[in-house]
């Protein structure tokens, strides 16, 4: 009998944080995601959402407002799940395991799902003869790396690209240019731009067979009603997202300064995080720690600290704790 996984290196874990500097919830500014912090508002619930099973009309409108929202193609198909994360779970589990290409470092859930469904991880595709399965995180988290696509084989029998993080600069989504390919399945997630992580609602967009097996595996009803009302409200507000957009730019500008005026070096990230360099991270996290602001770092590079944005109110506390 074996014992229970070690725990994956993510974001969050505030309560760790608590454990170890002391605090209340409510004292800490949590910026070691990349989650919006100018969430979508939330809208007025349905009582049916809640007191009826999720119905057809509800399923049909969500996709309606993720193919407008997405410019997905007509010959595309489109799944909502409880969360991007049940789909990077599932994935691997669609095709025969063989190889599969992933960078080394970025969102460890694929490679995590990968292993444990009996694949051989590779780093790069051996001259000649590509892996059969790749995923590429567009763009990358942490180091914001965009996949272009232009080297692609056509020859692969899966490909996933996570657009987790794409929605802040919606023109560099691969929609467009993938989601007919055969084998291709792009991920999408409310939980970053919107700001919504708890409401659990994800998107899987491709290939019209994999996305029928998908379904299968995730049974019926896997969206709440809840969900499907909000995210169908949130991905109809597009100018909402419009001018979140640009909030969220002005934003990060600020960020960087501030970083930067302290000694640290951006050198990647999105407008929903930013990855810098420092001369010690370890030494960063706890520095900021003591001013209960709660930053990421991470165990393959003891230089790299990401930083997600603070709400309005959050900046003097984090400017504080950098003082």
């Amino acid at each position: 009998m074996t014992g229970a996984p070690e725990p994956r290196d993510h974001g969050g874990g505030l309560d760790d944080a608590i454990a170890l500097h002391g605090g209340r919830r409510e004292d800490w500014l949590d910026l070691s995601t990349g989650i919006n912090p100018h969430a979508f508002p939330w809208p007025e619930i349905p009582n049916a959402a809640y007191t009826q099973l999720p119905d057809r009309r509800a399923a049909e409108r969500l996709e309606a407002a993720a193919r407008a929202f997405w410019g997905v193609p007509e010959a595309a198909a489109v799944l909502a799940a409880p969360g991007a994360s049940a789909l990077i779970a599932s994935i691997p589990h669609l095709v025969p395991p063989a190889r599969v290409r992933l960078v080394a470092r970025s969102y460890n859930e694929h490679e995590a799902a990968f292993r444990g469904a009996g694949w051989e991880i590779l780093r790069a595709d051996p001259e000649g003869n590509p892996a059969e399965a790749r995923v590429a995180v567009h763009p990358n988290n942490p180091t914001g790396n965009m996949f272009s696509g232009t080297d692609e084989p056509a020859t692969r029998r899966l490909l996933v690209i996570d657009e987790s993080f794409a929605d802040v600069i919606l023109a560099n989504s691969r929609v467009r240019d993938f989601a007919t390919r055969p084998g291709t399945l792009i991920l999408k997630s409310l939980g970053k731009f919107w700001g919504l992580p708890g409401l659990r609602l994800g998107f899987a967009i491709g290939d019209a067979d994999l996305i029928g097996a998908l379904r299968e595996r995730l049974g019926p009803w896997p969206v709440s009603g809840v969900a499907q009302h909000v995210g169908a409200e949130a991905l109809e507000a597009m100018e909402w997202a419009n001018e979140t957009r640009q909030v969220l730019s002005v934003e990060t500008a600020r960020l960087d300064a501030l970083m930067e005026a302290k000694g640290a070096e951006m050198i990647g990230g999105t407008v929903l995080f930013r990855l810098y360099r420092v001369d010690d991270s370890a030494a960063w996290q706890e520095r900021l720690a003591k001013g209960k602001v709660w930053s990421r770092i991470f165990p393959y590079d003891p230089t790299w600290l990401r930083l997600g944005l603070p709400p309005a109110d959050g900046w003097t506390q984090l400017e504080e704790a950098l003082a």
